[in-house]
């Protein structure tokens, strides 16, 4: 088990656990941090995670801004395979694609499952993350690019 998932294992069970591991993750990037992440659900190859409607990532027509609910994306696929990837290995993210589907009314969760990657070959992984209001409809679709390779050795 990686140390991502370790802590979780630790804090889970703690009073605000869960509170206290999502705030220590959006600190690996602080600029995390201006969306206040939650993690709803961490395991290896999977992330949900959620980040609440309010005036600080508002636009101006008063609804979640693009970028950050490309921060939640980022995130959500960041966390996700950093709680995966072999000890062994390590990646970067290298692009983005991203598609506006419909203004962000509400709270959002972001989801990204990455089952179906061979940690053991892949030179690329594209992490597909879909984010939904709290009506369930999809407001935005990434594709975050993360370049995979094997860890220097010392």
């Amino acid at each position: 088990m990686n140390r991502v998932l370790q802590l979780q294992t630790k804090l889970k069970a703690k009073p605000f656990g869960m509170a206290i591991f999502s705030r220590i993750l959006a600190r690996m990037a602080p600029y995390f941090k201006t969306i206040k992440p939650r993690v709803i659900e961490l395991r290896p190859n999977y992330m949900k995670a959620s980040m609440q409607k309010r005036r600080a990532v508002h636009n101006h027509l008063k609804t979640v801004h693009a970028i950050a609910s490309c921060n939640l994306c980022e995130f959500t696929a960041g966390i996700c395979m950093e709680a995966s990837i072999p000890k062994h290995r390590r990646w970067i993210p290298v692009g983005m694609e991203v598609a506006y589907l419909k203004k962000a009314n509400t709270d959002l969760t972001a989801v990204c499952d990455l089952s179906d990657v061979n940690w053991d070959t892949c030179d690329h992984v594209k992490c597909d993350v879909s984010v939904k209001d709290t009506e369930g409809i999809e407001v935005v679709k990434a594709v975050i690019t993360m370049k995979v390779s094997d860890k220097k050795k010392q």
